[in-house]
């Protein structure tokens, strides 16, 4: 029997497991949260902030499709189309996969967001 329970431990070692990650209120940049494998299945995350006027800079979603939740401020996801997403506090915003797009601070408070992402296909 022992030997089953140090088995079982040994495995979910190397599998996600749940947990709880705070998230520093005074953080004034950027702080991961949940890294990907072997932490998580497929997902990333991470908190930012960004002062008015500041862009996180244009990226592609790539293989991975990304939710945005705005916890303050004001902002928008530029989309390579030429498509913009408002961004404000209490609102979630969606990016498929292989989408190019940035998100930029448009207003005068700091804009805090977590981003989530994980692998689409």
């Amino acid at each position: 029997m022992q030997d089953m329970s140090r088995a079982t431990s040994e495995k979910s070692h190397s599998e996600p497991r749940p947990k709880v990650v705070k998230i520093d209120p005074s953080n004034a940049d950027y702080t991961p949260l949940l890294s990907g494998p072997p932490e998580t299945a497929t997902m990333r995350s991470g908190s930012v902030v960004l002062l008015s006027g500041q862009s996180v800079g244009k990226h592609s979603t790539g293989e991975y499709e990304e939710a945005i939740v705005v916890l303050a401020g004001t902002g928008e996801m530029r989309l390579s189309d030429g498509g913009t997403l408002q961004l404000e506090r209490h609102s979630v915003a969606y990016c498929p996969p292989a989408t190019e797009h940035d998100v930029v601070n448009i207003g005068t408070e700091p804009l805090r967001y977590v981003y989530v992402v994980a692998k689409a296909r």
